[in-house]
């Protein structure tokens, strides 16, 4: 039985795959812009930044990093070259698919985590209340009849996805015994927990 991922193939491009320094430097400042945007949303969210103003955030997953600066406005930006971050926050999932499946099951992918621990606080704070009100934003360009229906449209996908998620089947937790030359191997059954 093939027991691979079926996004393994993410994995190997994006360990290939370097973009131009334009582009990395393009999409950096639309994701800056994203978060400002959805950072504005909520003053709360802007007045737990606003108390580490100057500190940098390094953020990294793989090859793709980014070093964030906390603006006196409460609002982030990205950090002059060189900076000596405060917080280091490393996705520990070098897989796309481990950290698409988290995402998607509704919890964080595994960070690893690293200096000030009142900054840290203040972003698992965020992480926990602060939301993107997609539709709302769609709403505005589209209205708000077509924002709703392409929302609910995207809900019913991602339960449908979680749903295929959910019932995958996943690899054998049985342990395989290496063989001696010229005898097959031995699978043992998973041992019971007491």
């Amino acid at each position: 039985m093939n027991t691979t991922s079926p996004f393994s193939f993410l994995q190997s491009l994006a360990t290939r795959f370097q973009p131009p320094a334009w582009a990395v430097d393009e999409g950096q400042q639309k994701l800056v812009l994203l978060l400002n945007h959805v950072l504005m949303q909520e003053k709360e969210a802007q007045n737990r930044l606003l108390r580490k103003k100057g500190s940098v955030i390094h953020v990294r997953w793989g090859v793709f990093a980014l070093d964030l600066l906390i603006t006196p406005a409460g609002l982030v930006d990205r950090a002059p070259a060189a900076t000596r971050p405060d917080l280091l926050l490393a996705v520990v999932a070098e897989s796309p698919g481990v950290v698409l499946q988290s995402v998607l099951a509704g919890k964080a992918p595994p960070v690893k985590i690293e200096g000030d621990v009142q900054l840290a606080a203040e972003l698992g704070w965020l992480a926990d209340n602060l939301r993107w009100d997609v539709e709302e934003d769609l709403s505005r360009l589209i209205g708000d009849v077509p924002a709703h229906t392409l929302a609910s449209a995207a809900r019913q996908g991602l339960a449908g996805l979680r749903q295929f998620l959910a019932q995958a089947p996943r690899p054998s937790s049985s342990a395989v015994v290496p063989a001696q030359p010229g005898v097959p191997p031995v699978t043992e059954p998973p041992k019971a927990s007491a």
